[in-house]
């Protein structure tokens, strides 16, 4: 478990926050914080089966009042991983939850081999400070036959693909 660092300065302390892997007892907190956020179009829907069945493949930012942030590396192929769901319950944005979320996602995928990362996002931003590129959609083809071939939005999509070299996959 990795202790939450806060930014200088920032207006909130949130002290006994720790990144960490999600439990099964998280699943509930996950799927609610997700599809809170569906409003403003940023994340896909997921069910709570599709939560509670890939919850091991989630990190949560967890502290006294449950699950504040969240994402998910998942696998599209042998060298390609994916960062979905990647949130911050909207009090405690602005305070580097994300960041480290992405960061410990990142290091997931160091460990588990991926060469490459992905994630298609409406804010590139926080992924471009985290050293990945912006790259044209089909530069990420394992993206597009997972998810994108069945979205409604295919070929009229506003999100980003933003990819990360990580290099050699581990042996």
């Amino acid at each position: 478990m990795i202790q939450t660092n806060i930014a200088p300065g920032s207006a909130a302390t949130l002290k006994g926050v720790v990144i960490r892997p999600a439990t099964s007892n998280d699943a509930d907190e996950v799927y609610q914080l997700i599809t809170e956020n569906l409003v403003s179009g940023h994340l896909l829907p997921r069910s709570l089966g599709e939560v509670q069945l890939h919850v091991p493949r989630f990190r949560v930012a967890a502290g006294p009042a449950g699950v504040i942030g969240c994402g998910e590396l998942a696998r599209l192929s042998t060298t390609v991983a994916e960062v979905r769901s990647l949130v911050v319950v909207e009090a405690h944005r602005g305070q580097g939850l994300g960041r480290r979320l992405l960061e410990e996602l990142v290091t997931a995928a160091r460990q588990q081999g991926f060469p490459t990362l992905c994630a298609y996002t409406h804010q590139a931003h926080p992924f471009v400070r985290t050293g990945f590129s912006i790259v044209p959609h089909p530069w990420v083809p394992e993206k597009i036959a997972t998810d994108c071939h069945t979205c409604r939005l295919f070929r009229r999509c506003h999100q980003y693909a933003v990819v990360l070299h990580l290099g050699q996959p581990v042996r």
